[in-house]
C-alpha cells in the first residue's frame, strides 16, 4: 500500500500526517510506503515548520528530516491513495490528475464511519502552538481510523 498525504505547501499538515502514518505503519508491522507533498511550490526542499516539528516530537514523531515537495503527475499512478487534508487541495488534486490515473483520492477526514460528514484538517500555519497540537491530534485520530478500515479491507481482499 502506498499513501500520499497532501496539503498546500507541505510544511505543516502533510508532513505531520506523513510522520503519524509512518509511526502507525511501523508499529503495526505493515510494509506500506508513506509520503507527503503540497499542491503549491512554495516550500520545495524546505524542512517542516518548526511548530509542526515540535508538535510531532511531543508524541515521539520526528519529521525534521522531511523536505517539502510538490505533487507530480507520476504520483497519480505511483500511489494507491492520495489523501488531501482539505477540500481546496482535493479540488487542486483532481484538476492535476491525468486521465486514467489509478490512485484513489479523497479527504483524510472522509467519513469512514457511517453518519460522519467529511471534514477538513484546519491549517495551523497562521496559528499558535496549540493549533499545531490540535491539528496533530486530529490527524492521529483520522490515521488510526483510516488504517483500521483500509488495512482491514486489504487483509480481507489479499
Amino acid at each position: 500500500m502506498k499513501i500520499l498525504l497532501v496539503c498546500l505547501g507541505n510544511i505543516c499538515r502533510s508532513p505531520m500526517a506523513e510522520g503519524v502514518f509512518r509511526k502507525l505503519v511501523q508499529e503495526r508491522g505493515l510494509d506500506w510506503q508513506i509520503d507527503s507533498a503540497g499542491t503549491a511550490d512554495y516550500h520545495i526542499d524546505e524542512a517542516p515548520d518548526r511548530r509542526a516539528q515540535r508538535a510531532s516530537a511531543e508524541v515521539g514523531i520526528i519529521i525534521e528530516d522531511l523536505r517539502g515537495r510538490q505533487v507530480e503527475t507520476s504520483d497519480f499512478t505511483r500511489f494507491d491513495w492520495i489523501l488531501a487534508l482539505d477540500r481546496a487541495n482535493l479540488c487542486a488534486l483532481r484538476s492535476l490528475a491525468p486521465a486514467g490515473h489509478s490512485a484513489r483520492m479523497g479527504l483524510l477526514l472522509d467519513p469512514f464511519l457511517e453518519g460522519r460528514e467529511p471534514g477538513e484538517v484546519a491549517d495551523p500555519y497562521w496559528g499558535e502552538m496549540d493549533d499545531f497540537r490540535a491539528c496533530r491530534t486530529q490527524i492521529q485520530q483520522a490515521a488510526v481510523e483510516f488504517l483500521g478500515r483500509v488495512g482491514q479491507a486489504q487483509e480481507s481482499s489479499g
